[in-house]
């Protein structure tokens, strides 16, 4: 007997139903700053993920073993970025009404916005854990208030002061880090304080978002905004694992642009990142 032919993430293959997280892309990158291409990302990570195995020597786990459903990449509006946020939206809302955790592929890290939105109608408390190389703070950018590189303003809008806790940030108008300063928790350059955040936020519920670009080009040059002076993979995976043992009730990868590394090397370290966060938040009882 034929089946049909789907290609999903490595090891992603099980049922809506008897998963726990529902991974799906969001090829959307309109109001890119500087060299667009993330709309790519999520098609390459499958394709390229099967050049890794399901086990992990990090975590002794296995893809096989945890259940996760790939729903594919949303047929997203360019022409239209609110209706593009809204289906984001409506996607994750479906994902947190049956009781799952939504993991979204960027795409630019504005997508994040969308799930966002619904996670805090599910989550009123929701907190944020964001590893990034740019604040993300403008309240607009070049007159445009929806645009990944204010992003994180807007998501403040949603929940507020003292709730989004950022970390690896090195990059950012003066205007960022002086509103910040009143708003969110940043820790500029690496994860130093990671460790007291992390026990401040157990039991809360917890979005973690990461754009790829926290870590060095030199680890990672297939970006649209490479900033010198990052993080290693090594250093990004030991932070990630931490975060991952929180409460986590979303969340994402972006900024993943695989034109811009013809060897491939950034697609793989995004796949063997993603990897990493199903085991660990997959895992969790």
């Amino acid at each position: 007997m034929l089946n049909r032919n789907v290609e999903t993430f490595l090891g992603c293959d099980n049922e809506y139903g008897e998963s726990k997280i529902v991974l799906f892309g969001a090829p959307f990158d309109s109001t890119t700053s500087y060299r667009p291409g993330t709309r790519f990302a999520s098609k390459t990570m499958r394709s390229e993920s099967f050049g890794l195995e399901t086990y992990s020597p990090y975590q002794d786990r296995d893809l096989e073993d945890i259940p996760v459903f790939d729903g594919g990449d949303l047929e997203l509006c360019f022409g239209n970025t609110e209706k593009a946020l809204s289906q984001i939206e409506a996607f994750s809302e479906q994902i947190f009404a049956d009781g799952k955790i939504p993991c979204m592929i960027g795409g630019e890290h504005l997508v994040t916005l969308g799930a966002m939105r619904a996670a805090v109608k599910r989550y009123p408390n929701l907190r944020i854990v964001h590893f990034d190389a740019h604040a993300d703070l403008r309240d607009e950018y070049l007159g445009e208030p929806l645009s990944h590189a204010a992003v994180l303003h807007r998501v403040w809008e949603l929940v507020g002061d003292g709730k989004i806790f950022q970390f690896g940030i090195r990059s950012g108008d003066r205007s960022e880090f002086v509103w910040g300063k009143n708003h969110v928790n940043t820790q500029k350059f690496n994860f130093d304080g990671l460790e007291q955040t992390v026990e401040k936020l157990r039991g809360e519920p917890v979005y973690f978002t990461i754009d790829l670009d926290v870590l060095d080009p030199s680890v990672f040059p297939g970006t649209g905004t490479p900033e010198p002076g990052g993080v290693t993979f090594l250093q990004l995976l030991e932070a990630a694992m931490k975060v991952s043992g929180l409460n986590i009730v979303g969340f994402d990868l972006v900024e993943l642009s695989p034109v811009y590394d013809q060897s491939g090397v950034s697609t793989a370290v995004a796949c063997k990142m993603l990897r990493e966060l199903l085991l660990a938040i997959g895992s969790k009882e």
